[in-house]
């Protein structure tokens, strides 16, 4: 605060000396710093409304889990109406949300409800963010196979790994911006290293791309699989905190699963 105002006194003194100097340049440089202070205030409102859509979709996850647990059928009905809330200006889900506020008036099993919803709603979801974690994983295998310099793979890979994991929040619901992604970055990577997702070994290269392919391969695109590999299990840690039921219907993706798809314009396995 004494930083920001003594900045903010400083551009007053020098916005008022302009306009004793010279009216219009002075008018100018007001009209300036009104357009600042809204643009301020603006990216502040949007970061408050974004950290409170995330901590209301982090409140849904755990009442999911406690309802699961207490198989409470009214309060199952009430949190399916409020995901169907969040999903509904989704235009490509409003048949599946419509379709689901008929089936669970008509459901009294809270588990059969939850898995009609992950199947009919969440599923278009994951599918989504798994083409994001898709595109993510094979722009840094890219990137680290053509770019020679160490530190621009490393800048590269960063980037790749904060988009990916903002828009990831952004498809389940969970709308932010640089401080709510911050925020986000912190959940996966607390889940990351409580599930030791960062292990990556020789003999799961060789699983997934064979070691005929490994020994023809180059020591950058090798550095380039590990890379996406990395990028695959980070983008997976982030569906698994962003995603707002636990995986009961759908099967948890595979990182093998996910680099085959990510790869198979990079990597031919096919012989010439």
């Amino acid at each position: 605060m004494l930083i920001s105002s003594y900045f903010a006194i400083q551009f007053w003194n020098f916005v008022f000396a302009q306009i004793a100097s010279n009216t219009t340049l002075g008018a100018i440089m007001g009209a300036m710093a009104i357009l600042f202070v809204v643009l301020v205030f603006a990216f502040i409102l949007r970061e408050i409304f974004g950290i409170l859509r995330m901590q209301n979709m982090d409140r849904l996850r755990m009442r999911i889990d406690a309802v699961l647990a207490e198989s409470n059928v009214t309060e199952t009905k009430r949190i399916l109406g409020e995901l169907n809330r969040v999903y509904a200006r989704h235009n490509h889900l409003k048949v599946a949300i419509e379709n689901q506020v008929i089936t669970a008036k008509e459901s009294v099993d809270v588990h059969e409800m939850f898995s009609r919803y992950e199947t009919d709603v969440v599923a278009t979801l994951d599918s989504a963010a798994l083409k994001e974690v898709e595109r993510a994983a094979r722009q840094v295998a890219t990137v680290t196979a053509m770019v020679p310099v160490p530190w621009i793979d490393m800048l590269a890979a960063l980037s790749a790994n904060i988009r990916m994991i903002r828009r990831i929040g952004e498809i389940y619901g969970g709308h932010s911006g640089p401080i709510g992604s911050w925020r986000l970055l912190r959940a996966v990577s607390a889940h990351l290293m409580a599930t030791g997702a960062l292990a990556v070994g020789d003999d799961w290269l060789g699983s997934v791309f064979g070691g005929s392919l490994l020994s023809r391969l180059s020591r950058r695109f090798g550095e380039g699989m590990v890379n996406s590999a990395l990028t695959a299990r980070v983008g997976r840690a982030a569906i698994e905190v962003c995603r707002p039921l636990p995986y009961h219907m759908q099967t948890r993706p595979k990182i093998s699963s996910i680099l085959r798809r990510a790869l198979t314009d990079i990597f031919d396995k096919s012989p010439d």
